[in-house]
Parts: structure tokens; sequence; C-alpha cells
């Protein structure tokens, strides 16, 4: 048996410590095994009737989604519509300020509404602290992200000043009601512009270039400080939480009926893409699944299907409407179906994964009616140039 002195001993367990110090520092320099901070979940329990939030608890059981950021914005984008609306629903002259102020909840702007198909509490809006303006185009360049933000502001003012004519027959040239709609003198309706504009600029665009793209490299090792979720988990959550208000996305619908109340980008995804809006609900399910199980692979894939499909509803809407203003019996049905249509095409510039940008929606747009009448100076050839455009930049 070996002994050795207390001298000896010592000088051992120096060598002894230096080895392990060294050995340690070697192993270092690999990518270190982070432990799984969720139970990895079976993604066929994910399915189109499974609840946007059954699957996703932490170990105590308690959940880990939080969509209130996107449902607090989705119920702004509502209320504001609603004050759009008061203009022909109550022959309201409207404010620019006020809808100012709902854009980016400033000045304590919401007031409670309840109607069939929305429920607000005015004050918990106010104090959500999140708002439409500062996502707005927000994947784009800052400057490029303010114009839109300043040129929807401009459409507040042009509705503001539509509405002062709401009690009067609306003429080329003459602003004012073109059966039950309010357009402006150039046969414009405003009110679509802002709302089908808001769902490329805010809901599109942030939920697709933003959150889905450029939000999936966001850290999903570590619980967000005071929260239940990483801050990739809440990334898609967010997401979720602004397309849509309901446990289960569409629920219910069949193509022949939406039984849903669904509501902006979430209808027109319905409406416009039969082949693909029953996959969303699932694809949002599946990428949530696989951000728990860290499986960047499925998340990419799911990320990617549905900013394509949400793309596509939009340029077929576009498409839609600009086939309506042709098949239109009356110039009020008219003027409505090139509204929607414009609103869309102005959308079209969100669309980055097809390729378009501002330049290929405003020159489309400046085609139909940058003449001085607008609406009043369209003509088959000019609806036909700009289908065409859209059909082959989307391979409709």
């Amino acid at each position: 048996m070996l002994h050795l002195n207390s001298k000896w001993q010592a000088i051992l367990l120096a060598s002894l410590v230096a080895f392990a110090v060294t050995s340690c520092s070697d192993d270092d320099e690999g990518t270190p095994v982070q432990p799984d901070l969720r139970a990895k979940i079976d993604i066929a329990k994910a399915t189109p009737t499974t609840p946007y939030k059954a699957l996703f608890t932490d170990a105590k059981g308690d959940t880990t989604v939080d969509l209130k950021s996107g449902n607090d914005r989705y119920k702004m984008f509502q209320a504001l519509n609603y004050y759009l609306g008061s203009a022909v629903r109550d022959s309201a002259v409207l404010e620019a300020t006020v809808m100012k102020n709902m854009y980016a909840n400033t000045a304590s702007p919401f007031t409670d509404i309840k109607t069939s198909t929305i429920s607000i509490k005015g004050a918990d809006l106010n104090a959500s602290e999140v708002q439409l303006r500062n996502v707005t185009a927000n994947s784009k360049s800052s400057a490029e992200a303010e114009a839109n933000r300043v040129a929807i502001e401009g459409y507040f003012t042009s509705m503001a000043d539509a509405s002062k004519s709401v009690k009067a027959a609306a003429s080329k040239g003459v602003a004012g009601k073109l059966g039950t709609y309010l357009v402006n003198k150039q046969g414009i309706e405003i009110a679509q512009i802002i709302q089908k504009g808001l769902i490329g600029a805010v809901q599109l665009d942030h939920i697709s270039n933003v959150l889905l793209d450029k939000g999936l490299t966001a850290d999903n090792s570590a619980l967000v400080s005071g929260k239940k979720y990483t801050a990739l988990e809440h990334n898609w959550d967010e997401a979720y939480g602004l397309l849509t208000l309901n446990p289960i996305y569409l629920a219910g619908a069949t193509d022949a009926a939406r039984n849903s109340n669904e509501s902006f980008i979430g209808s027109y995804l319905w409406e416009y893409n039969k082949a693909s809006y029953a996959k969303i609900h699932p694809a949002f399910l599946k990428g949530r699944v696989a951000i728990v199980n860290k499986d960047n692979t499925e998340l990419k894939t799911q990320a990617t299907f549905i900013r394509t499909e949400m793309e596509k509803a939009i340029a077929a809407a576009a498409l839609g409407y600009l086939g309506k203003w042709k098949s239109a019996a009356t110039d009020a049905a008219r003027a409505h179906a090139i509204g929607e249509g414009l609103g869309f095409i102005y959308s079209l510039r969100f669309c980055t994964i097809n390729g378009a940008d501002a330049a290929f929606s405003d020159g489309l747009l400046g085609g139909l009616v940058g003449s001085p009448n607008g609406f009043w100076d369209l003509t088959n050839e000019k609806i036909n140039a700009a289908s065409d455009a859209i059909t082959a930049k989307f391979k409709l």
C-alpha cells in the first residue's frame, strides 16, 4: 500500500486540481449543453381542434402562453375600424386626431365597445402599453416604416375630410355617399384603404416579416424575467394573438361558411385561400410544439407555410376585388370593390416572400387611380393591367 507524507500529499492534490481545471477548459471549447426547459410534446397532438393554449404548460402546470399583446393590438384595430364605421353608421363627422390617438394609443383614446362581434374594455387597451403605430411596417427600414405610418395618418385626415360630406350625394369631383358607401371627391372609399392597408402594414408585416421571420432567432433557452415563457415562445404567441381572438382559429369553418367571428386577415385567409385556411391553426400549433421541442427545422417549415399562405390570401383578395369592380352593376358597388382592392394592393408591398415591395405596389395604385378623378377614370384596361401584374408576380 502506498503511503505519502503530508508534503507529497499536498503536491499530488495540487496536480490533480490543475489537471481538473485544464480538462474543464478543454470541454468548454464546445457548445454548452443546455438542459431542456420543457418536456417534449408529441406533435401529433397538434390537431385542427386543439385549442391554442391546451398543450403548453410548465412543470407546475401553468400555461406558458400569453396572447395579451397580440390580442390587445387586434382589439385596437377593431376599435379603430368601429370608429371609421361610425361615419356611415351614425352619419358622424370624424376627427383625424381621434384616429391618430387610437393608432398610437395616446391620450387614453379607447372607450368600451360592446356589439355582437366586438367586446372591448377601453381602459384595458389604454393601459396596455402597446399600440398599432410602432409595429406598422416594422420590418422595413426606419425611414420606410415611418413613411408608411405617416401615409396611414394621412388617410385618417382624408377620412375625416370625407366624413364632412356624409349627408351629400357623391359624384365625380364631389365627396359624399355613393349608395351606402362614403367616398372622397376621387370616388375612393378611404375607410377601406385604411382597413385593408392596416391588414398588410400591421397584421401581415408584424406576423409574417417580424415575428415569424426575424423573431425566430429570439432566445429559447431561458424564461423572460418575471414571465413563464421564453422570448421565442412569446413571439410565436404574439403572432397568433394578432391573427385571432379565438382559442381555435376558424373553428367549424367550411368552404361554404366561415362559422366564426374572425376579422381582418383572419377572415380573408378563409375567403381567399380555400386550399389552405384549415391548415393555418394546426401550423401555429405545430410551430409552437417545435419551439418546445427545440426543433428548428419544423419551426421554420411551419413559419414559412403560414407566411406563404397569408401572402396568397392578400394577393388573391386584391385580384378578387379588381374582378368585382368589373362585374359590379352600379357605381356604388364598383366604388366599394375598388376601395377594398386598393387597400389590398397597398398591402402587397409587405408580401416579401413573393418579392413584392413598395415600388410594385405604388406602381399598381398609380396605374389604377393616379389620375385626377381616380375611381371615376377607371377602365377595364387599367383593371386588367393591374390584375395581370399581380397574377404574374404571385403566380396565381
